[in-house]
C-alpha cells in the first residue's frame, strides 16, 4: 500500500466533509439572518396593529364629535369631515403596509437568489465516478497481463487513480 496514495484519498474526503461543513454553516447563518428579518416583520406588524387600534379609537371619537356637532354641520360638511378623517388615518396605515409589501417581497427575492445559489452549490460538489464492475474485471485482467498502469488508464479512458484504486481495493497492487 502507497501512503501517497493514501494519503490523497483522505486528503480528498476530508476536503469534501470541509466544503459539507462550511456549507452547513452557511445554511444556518443564512437561516438565523431570515429568523431576524421576520422578527423585524412582526415587531411592524404589530406596531401597524397599535396604530389601527389607535385609528379606531379616534374614529370613534370623530363619531363622537360629528353627532355632537351634528346640529351645526350639515350632511355635506359632514361627509367631508368623515371623508378627510378616515384619508388621514389610513394614509399612514397604508404607506405602512407598502413599505411592508416591498419588504416582503425583498425578502422573497433575496431567499430565492439564496436558495438557488445554494443548489448551485451542491450540484458542483460531485464524487468521483464509480468505475463499473466491467471495468473493474479489465484492468484486473490487463494488469495481470502486465501491462502499465498509465496504458491501462488511456485504453479504458478512465484517471490512472482510478486504475490504482481498483487494484487497492481488489488487494491486487
Amino acid at each position: 500500500m502507497n501512503y501517497g496514495e493514501f494519503f490523497n484519498i483522505d486528503y480528498i474526503v476530508v476536503a469534501m466533509a470541509a466544503m459539507i461543513v462550511y456549507l452547513l454553516y452557511y445554511v444556518f447563518t443564512k437561516d438565523a439572518e431570515f429568523h431576524k428579518n421576520i422578527h423585524s416583520i412582526a415587531s411592524v406588524v404589530e406596531e401597524l396593529n397599535r396604530d389601527i387600534f389607535y385609528l379606531k379609537k379616534e374614529l370613534g371619537n370623530t363619531k363622537k364629535d360629528i353627532k355632537d356637532n351634528n346640529n351645526r354641520m350639515s350632511d355635506e360638511n359632514i361627509y367631508e369631515e368623515v371623508e378627510r378623517t378616515v384619508y388621514d388615518m389610513l394614509n399612514p396605515l397604508s404607506n405602512g403596509l407598502k413599505n411592508l409589501e416591498q419588504t416582503i417581497y425583498t425578502l422573497d427575492e433575496q431567499m430565492s437568489s439564496r436558495i438557488s445559489s445554494l443548489e448551485n452549490g451542491v450540484k458542483q460538489i460531485s464524487i468521483p465516478t464509480s468505475v463499473h464492475g466491467n471495468d473493474d474485471e479489465k484492468i484486473i485482467s490487463l494488469f495481470k497481463q502486465g501491462v502499465p498502469l498509465e496504458t491501462i488508464s488511456k485504453e479504458l479512458h478512465i484517471s490512472q487513480a482510478e486504475v490504482e484504486f481498483v487494484l487497492k481495493i481488489n488487494k491486487i497492487k
